[in-house]
């Protein structure tokens, strides 16, 4: 049987890890979990890195050398595709389905669901939320905090709640 301070001793071996690799701390999960092969896992492109946080849903398809924030959330329940070297910052949540017609109809419409595409190039600004539905461009920026409702042409700029 393991002992409590076995256990200690190894957390604190990966904590140091941790610092000395990447300067940074990190909660435990993380600590036992490889982004990378997370990433793998779920059959994202190559090179691609996605925090064990992050929950994913339905049909998300992620290029090549993506990085997934924490805290993502990924719905692919209408689908989701996301291109290459795309930047998720941590917080960011991006739909492809709504219930809000559902829940106000008291379930007599049904839950609406419509692809949300990414293109290549692409950073998404931390906290933001993308609505479903909604087509961003390659070489797009999304700032901090967005509230993404419309489609965002190659090279755009959008912040807050407005095209810039």
């Amino acid at each position: 049987m393991t002992k409590l301070s076995d256990l200690k001793s190894c957390l604190l071996n990966l904590r140091q890890s941790m610092r000395d690799k990447w300067d940074r701390h990190l909660p435990i999960q993380e600590l036992l979990s490889d982004r990378w092969e997370t990433a793998s896992h779920l059959g994202f492109g190559k090179n691609t890195s996605c925090y064990n946080d992050v929950l994913v849903f339905g049909d998300v398809k992620v290029g090549e050398n993506c990085w997934i924030g924490t805290s993502v959330i990924l719905d692919g329940k209408g689908g989701l595709e996301l291109g290459d070297y795309v930047a998720v910052s941590c917080g960011v949540q991006i739909y492809s389905h709504s219930s809000v017609e559902w829940a106000v109809s008291g379930g007599q419409s049904p839950v609406e669901y419509l692809p949300t595409k990414i293109g290549s190039r692409v950073f998404i600004g931390p906290n933001s939320v993308i609505q479903m539905g909604v087509k961003i461009g390659d070489c797009a920026t999304i700032g901090a905090m967005s509230f993404v409702n419309k489609d965002i042409p190659a090279g755009g700029r959008w912040y807050g709640n407005s095209l810039q």
